[in-house]
């Protein structure tokens, strides 16, 4: 018998694969066949307590048992900070707040539609992390360095400013530079798993390398309107460069990889969230991926440290203030009492206090924004404007040309980048902004000047 013939006798799914072991050993070991052996599987079906102990079909009847005895949870419930967005991100969340292990959610205002997670969503999970609500560009971030540099230089040697992006910057799938650069972070253990390991020369060659998509490197006009005593700074208006990537191609495989092994492991009866499939941190998977997604961590921080530091090197400035953070990770943190693994898939951390970064697009500012530790976010705001056109629509919509000569008349240079990054593909960030004032307090403003981007409009691979 097969599968197929096991669910026409109405074997539930998840049973299936003690209801074939149990057949494969009635016929070896009790010779039954064709309508006796199903004439006691039906037996087993119709009463499995009674076969619960049973040397040869037990595994099969406790399953029954389990499988009838079994509940699904109630959804979670989950705040939605925001106005404009798309039903599609709602449904993704409704899902993941099916999660057996979920304990908390909630959906930033930059929200969109994602795998599994939406971009802008926040998931709450006791002892279990989910690959695809990282996300697969594992520990994407945002690094912002403010430089001692007066503002009038981008105008009055823009060029400077300009071989500065292209020579310290490189973009695009599978993009390198020609000598491996150097950090810290490739001494640290790349053993931890085994798809780090086969891909520790790979992470090497990319190193300081921002991918494709939506990743950028931009200078741009800081503002300080008051004195801040964390950023060390007096008001004013400062020179600062702005880069958003991630973990590259090392990123993706991890993400891939343990995603496939989460599925693997997924109990049938949550296929419909398969998406979503989780890793036990108590499993050998599951404290694999944790370690790899760590390490993605540290190594995402060195891409961008290494960017700034090719960058300002070719500029000859000095770096006099910065902050940055993370999104696309997952944190241990105490939440109501107890330790929870916090999802941010495309959202800030917010904790009371906590600086971050919060861009716009290439027309439009971004935000340093200060925490306020909003429980009801689990300490999160959102990561950008969000998108509001997919890739496919924006390349049929704009004419990226067009959209460059009009930046330009607006005092932004636009140096490569691609139609689906135009800023009428994203939301209002100032209306983002105001949609979640009880979650960040903004502590100054960047405008872009200088942009460099992907230039041939492809998806990132990380």
């Amino acid at each position: 018998m097969n599968n197929t013939q096991l669910r026409r006798l109405g074997v539930p799914e998840h049973c299936l694969k003690s209801a074939l072991a149990t057949v494969q050993v009635l016929a070896k070991d009790r010779e039954l066949r064709g309508g006796a052996l199903k004439d006691r599987l039906r037996e087993v079906l119709a009463a499995p307590e009674e076969f619960s102990t049973d040397d040869d079909m037990g595994e099969f009847a406790r399953d029954l048992i389990e499988e009838r005895e079994f509940e699904r949870p109630e959804p979670i419930t989950y705040r939605t900070w925001g106005s404009d967005i798309d039903d599609g991100a709602h449904h993704q969340m409704q899902q993941s707040c099916t999660l057996p292990m979920a304990r908390g959610a909630a959906l930033m205002p930059d929200a969109h539609i994602g795998y599994g997670l939406p971009i802008g969503g926040v998931l709450a999970l006791e002892n279990a992390v989910v690959p695809y609500a990282v996300g697969v560009d594992i520990a994407c971030r945002m690094k912002l360095s403010v430089l001692d540099i007066p503002v009038p230089a981008m105008d009055e040697e823009f060029h400077r400013f300009k071989n500065a992006l292209e020579g310290g910057t490189r973009f695009g799938i599978g993009s390198k530079h020609e000598r491996k650069q150097q950090h810290d972070v490739m001494d640290e253990d790349w053993t931890v798993s085994r798809v780090t390991r086969e891909n520790k020369d790979k992470a090497w060659k990319q190193l300081g390398t921002s991918g494709s998509g939506n990743h950028f490197v931009e200078f741009g006009v800081f503002t300080l309107p008051i004195p801040d005593e964390e950023l060390g700074l007096e008001p004013g208006t400062y020179v600062a460069l702005l880069s958003h990537s991630g973990s590259r191609g090392t990123g993706a495989s991890v993400c891939n990889v343990y995603s496939s092994i989460a599925r693997r492991l997924l109990p049938k009866r949550y296929a419909d969230v398969e998406r979503l499939a989780w890793l036990d941190l108590d499993s050998q998977e599951g404290q694999e991926y944790w370690a790899a997604m760590n390490l993605m961590g540290d190594y995402a921080s060195a891409n961008h440290a290494v960017i700034h530091r090719l960058v300002t090197d070719l500029l000859g400035a000095e770096v006099i203030s910065g902050v940055e953070n993370h999104h696309n990770f997952a944190w241990k943190e105490m939440h109501g009492g107890k330790e929870l693994i916090v999802h941010r898939k495309g959202a800030t951390p917010a904790g009371a206090g906590v600086l971050g970064v919060i861009p716009g697009s290439m027309a439009d500012p971004a935000y340093v924004v200060r925490g306020k530790g909003n429980a009801e976010s689990f300490d999160s705001a959102s990561h950008g404007a969000g998108r509001r056109m997919s890739r496919t629509k924006a390349k049929d919509t704009y004419n990226f040309n067009a959209v460059k000569q009009d930046l330009a008349a607006k005092g932004v240079t636009v140096l490569s980048a691609g139609a689906d990054e135009v800023p009428g593909v994203y939301k209002n960030i100032d209306d983002v902004m105001r949609e979640q004032q009880d979650l960040v307090d903004i502590v100054a403003r960047f405008d872009p000047k200088i942009v460099k981007m992907c230039g041939d409009g492809s998806r990132a691979e990380d």
